[in-house]
């Protein structure tokens, strides 16, 4: 009765004419920002972060989120078509969404992809109500020594699960960190590592670190491939609807990888790539289809996307009921929550039932919009994507720009802006992965201001994140992470004594 209760605020919350326009509003954008080869949800987040700052607090969260997972999806979009995935994690439906388009079956692959999104999600939104205050009654036994453990242990998944390797993941979380130190000491009032520079005073802001890391860079890094174009590429639409036997065939994928995914979503710094990457690998090693992987089949498809979807929702439980972003987006999610004075955490159900309740439900219509948008606006996105790169490039530019000059007026802003652009352009260039530094921003601060409060409650001993079994357990599992990241397994076992057997490579 209580969760019927929780479901019944929800829905008023949600489903009112304004909450819902925005949330429509969300899932267009979202959508038409992630067909757009090489500009992802993160940067989609970071252009529209202004404009949530002139709404209340729910309809801010649930337009972001739409824009959030509706820019996951319009990924895939690009990657069947064109063979360009619109975001990371949809490069792997470009393995056998893209042979599909060449067999003139571009169709039932969108189709497949519209209802794995739609199933995916709804698969996601339902463990989301299940398990998120279950998992914040739980973490409301937490003192500042679990917090703190609990973020150096996301800090660790997060470097460790990048794409760059263990130890680019891990140098880019510490600058994170140390770019949070950034302004004034909060504790004892000193300024720290501005460099004599009056604007920084307060720090960095968040805006201007994500759309530079990953707004600006993206334009950089995209215009600087944009060679070929697209202006006379033809698509065949027909025949949209899958075979009974595809049809058949899909429910199993559809539900496996809805499970990875939201597995994946829950887990601190993981995010949507890694489930699709773990959803296409796993189904892959059970399908029995598995020959046809990589050459058209409509499992490959399913599967991904609708792992994307899943862990695009349950991504939200880490960062609503612990306060740890679940992906890389979900901490510009956490910094708009703060910038709105709301505190998430274990707390956050109690104290604002309203604003989680009703996101919750406006997952339930935004993945029903996407749904009805997908299938009539396909012609509109392949007319999208041949728009002439020296025309959008630019244009997002300038968009970014209006949108960080927005918030305080400041030019300098502006530049910091772009030097931060330069700087993730520079980085990718040189194979660090920047999206670890984004978290590590985010949640550096927060872990000083835990380890601060622990350090206190303890008169100084730094034991206490020993002595105390939850914190243990955190630090455990990060110090484990970290030794499985940097020493390969072959290593582990030949120094626990484990050979291989001299007859092993004739039975390979």
């Amino acid at each position: 009765m209580e969760l019927l209760s929780n479901l019944a605020l929800g829905f008023t919350t949600a489903a009112t004419l304004f909450n819902l326009s925005y949330c429509f509003v969300g899932v267009f954008l979202g959508t038409f920002i992630g067909v757009l080869p090489g500009v992802g949800p993160l940067a989609a987040v970071a252009m529209l972060l202004p404009v949530s700052f002139y709404l209340p607090p729910v309809t801010a969260l649930v337009m972001l989120a739409g824009v959030y997972y509706g820019a996951e999806y319009g990924g895939s979009i690009a990657s069947i078509l064109l063979n360009i995935p619109g975001t990371p994690s949809a490069s792997v439906t470009c393995l056998d969404g893209y042979p599909m388009a060449r067999e003139g079956r571009a169709g039932v692959a969108l189709f497949a992809t519209a209802i794995a999104s739609f199933f995916g999600g709804i698969v996601g939104v339902t463990v989301m109500v299940l398990l998120a205050p279950a998992l914040a009654a739980f973490a409301l036994l937490f003192g500042p020594a679990e917090y703190f453990s609990v973020m150096v242990l996301s800090l660790v998944a997060a470097s460790v699960v990048s794409t760059s390797g263990a130890l680019r993941g891990l140098n880019m979380v510490c600058l994170g960190i140390l770019l949070g130190t950034v302004g004034i000491d909060i504790n004892s009032g000193v300024t720290r590592f501005t460099g004599g520079v009056q604007e920084l005073r307060d720090g960095v802001s968040l805006v201007v670190v994500a759309m530079g890391l990953f707004g600006i860079s993206e334009v950089m890094v995209s215009a600087r491939g944009a060679t070929r174009s697209y202006a006379t590429e033809t698509f065949s639409l027909h025949h949209f609807l899958p075979t009974v036997a595809e049809w058949v065939s899909s429910i199993g994928p559809a539900i496996r990888g809805s499970a990875v995914g939201s597995f994946f979503g829950t887990l601190p710094g993981t995010g949507q790539t890694v489930a699709s990457f773990v959803g296409y690998a796993v189904e892959k090693r059970v399908s029995r289809n598995r020959d046809n992987f990589g050459k058209g089949a409509i499992e490959g498809v399913v599967v991904p996307e609708s792992a994307n979807n899943a862990a695009a929702q349950t991504a939200f439980i880490p960062t609503l009921t612990l306060g740890i972003p679940g992906s890389t987006t979900m901490a510009l999610m956490l910094g708009a929550l703060m910038i709105h004075g709301i505190t998430p955490g274990p707390r956050l159900i109690a104290e604002h039932p309203h604003l989680f309740w009703g996101l919750v439900v406006s997952f339930l219509f935004g993945n029903l919009f996407l749904l009805i948008l997908n299938i009539p606006l396909i012609n509109l996105w392949v007319r999208l994507l041949r728009v002439p790169h020296y025309f959008l490039y630019p244009t997002v530019v300038v968009l970014i720009c209006v949108g960080v000059y927005s918030i305080d007026n400041s030019i300098f802003d502006i530049w910091m802006t772009l030097f931060f652009g330069v700087i993730g352009y520079l980085l990718r260039l040189f194979r660090f992965e920047p999206a670890p530094l984004l978290i590590g921003f985010v949640l550096g601060p927060m872990m000083e201001e835990f380890f601060r409060r622990a350090m206190l409650l303890s008169r100084g001993d730094p034991m206490v994140f020993l002595e105390r079994p939850g914190s243990a357990a955190l630090l455990g599992a990060a110090a484990i992470l970290l030794v499985a990241a940097v020493v390969p397994i072959k290593s582990l076992l030949a120094g626990a004594g484990f050979r291989r057997p001299a007859h092993a490579d004739e039975h390979e």
